[in-house]
């Protein structure tokens, strides 16, 4: 299966200040986020926590409104894309972001990156527009100057060229793991993080530091899964990771930004 062509075009996200609906205290215009969540579970909570922390509000009132609905019983991405299962994800994601329309959602916000290869179906399917995270994750390497990024994502999300496809169009060049490497990094997300055990960090050093040396300015932490392992563990200086552009973007397109966030990468010495 081949992803959706993805090119460096304008952003599907409202400008900052052009939202419909106001915080009456503040003037502060805001959009209603939708959350099509459960992929995996903890990685949602961990998104809802970015937001709001990411978020520049003083009062409850002044954080955004969000509509969430996790399903872990949506089919696995990965395994649908790589033709390991006949089960597509795709109708149960449309289903759940139609109901976040129906109740009054106004931007898709999923975290999960290898449900981005089905991005613009959901769009249609959903009648909303949805936070490209790919595309975003390109204008934040772009934005830093970054012009080489190395990728840890899942076999999914490597296979199908989702993010490969984004950070060229944006001139930037990537590296992938060898395949002994690739195997640790769905070890990591599969057996350690899904499966709710430790992180076994050394799998993520491994890897990273293959990428670091194959030339990399900084290493895209392209599962959500892996989003939690540097929540967890000081991981050093010269990573991105994904879900923290998603977060990003969302509160942009729907509150205030808090500007320590306005940079997400350390870059290395």
């Amino acid at each position: 299966m081949a992803p959706e062509d993805i090119r460096p075009k304008e952003s599907l996200l409202p400008e900052a200040g052009r939202n419909v609906r106001q915080d009456g205290q503040k003037g502060i215009d805001m959009k209603r986020l939708g959350v099509i969540g459960g992929l995996g579970p903890m990685a949602t909570v961990y998104f809802l926590q970015l937001v709001t922390q990411m978020s520049l509000a003083d009062t409850d009132q002044e954080h955004m409104e969000i509509f969430l609905h996790s399903n872990p019983q949506i089919p696995d991405r990965t395994r649908f894309i790589l033709g390991q299962s006949q089960e597509n994800p795709l109708p149960m994601m449309i289903e759940a972001g139609r109901g976040l329309a129906r109740w009054g959602a106004e931007l898709i916000a999923v975290p999960c990156v290898t449900a981005h290869y089905f991005h613009g179906k959901l769009e249609e399917g959903i009648g909303l527009p949805m936070i490209n995270t790919p595309i975003e994750t390109a204008k934040c390497l772009k934005e830093e100057g970054i012009s080489r990024a190395g990728i840890m994502a899942t076999d999914g999300t490597v296979a199908s060229g989702l993010l490969q496809k984004a950070l060229e169009a944006w001139g930037i060049q990537c590296v992938l793991p060898d395949r002994e490497g690739q195997k640790k990094v769905m070890s990591l997300i599969y057996e350690d993080v899904k499966a709710g055990r430790p992180a076994d960090l050394g799998k993520l050093q491994e890897v990273s530091g293959q990428l670091f040396g194959a030339g990399a300015e900084a290493v895209l932490l392209a599962c959500t899964e892996l989003s939690l392992v540097k929540r967890d563990f000081p991981l050093g200086p010269g990573f991105l990771d994904v879900l923290e552009v998603l977060a990003r973007s969302a509160v942009v397109s729907c509150g205030r930004l808090k500007g320590e966030y306005k940079s997400l990468i350390t870059r290395q010495q």
